[in-house]
Formats: structure tokens, sequence, C-alpha cells
């Protein structure tokens, strides 16, 4: 596995309309990656990849990640089950944000908490503050049995 992308283009013009692909990894070393299920279309969950978890899941088609928390690669659910194959990636105009399209395996759920989106709750936009209202999803495991450690 070669963890060394191309280094992105100076001129604007190829980066953004040139066949290489030439991720261009913020000063942390981390692209943005959006992930969304590839049968509906559905928000999954947005998370950060450094060179080697890019690599990764181009070479093995299963979805990589580095925690920013816990300052380590990790494979999207090596824990829980809940495997994310990558079924499209795609890259921003000036390639600092990828786009996975996947199929999660396992429970059908892709946040900690148990829940298919780590996006459930809505943010109220009333008087100038976000009040968070739950959206009534409901866990697809028992995230406490599963991850036995804090996440």
């Amino acid at each position: 596995m070669s963890l060394a992308f191309p280094q992105a283009p100076q001129d604007k013009k190829t980066l953004e309309e040139g066949a290489a692909f030439t991720p261009r990894f913020g000063t942390d070393g981390l692209v943005t990656a959006v992930v969304t299920d590839a049968r509906d279309g559905m928000l999954l969950m947005v998370a950060h990849m450094n060179a080697e978890a890019l690599a990764l899941t181009l070479e093995t088609g299963i979805a990589h990640y580095w925690s920013r928390s816990r300052k380590a690669l990790w494979k999207k659910g090596e824990t829980s089950g809940n495997i994310q194959s990558v079924v499209e990636m795609r890259t921003d105009c000036d390639q600092d944000a990828v786009w996975l399209k996947v199929a999660v395996r396992g429970h059908d759920a892709t946040c900690h908490t148990g829940r298919r989106s780590c996006f459930y709750r809505t943010v109220g936009l009333v008087g100038g503050k976000g009040t968070l209202v739950d959206d009534g999803s409901n866990p697809r495991f028992d995230a406490s049995e599963i991850y036995r450690e804090s996440t």
C-alpha cells in the first residue's frame, strides 16, 4: 500500500478539470469525508481521513477514517459489525473533501449511539438560539453492549 498521493497541481484548471486524483490534505493532514447511504442518499456521517485512511479505503473498498479525538486510524464497523463498503467515491472541485456512498452491513447503523445516521437531531433556528429536537429515530442496536469502552 502506498501512502503517497501525487502532489496537487499548481494550476487551478488542472486541479479542477484534470483526471488525476490529488487529494489536498489540510495543515492537520486530513480531508473531510461526507458519507451517505448508496441506496437512498441519507446522510450518515461526516468524518476525516488522513493519507493512510484514504489509501486503505481505496485499496480495500472498506471505509477507513482518522479519529481526531483518539488520534488513531479506524476501520468503520470493526467493533460494531456495521462495515461500510464503498460503492462510489467522489471528490469536490478543489479535492479537499471526499464523498463516500456506502452500503452498510450489520445492523445498517452508522452512529456510535446505535442509530442509522449521526444526524438524528434537528436544530431549531428561532430567536438566535439553537435548540435540539430528536427526530424520533431509534437505535438499531444497544451501543452499551457493542462498545464496552467510552467512544
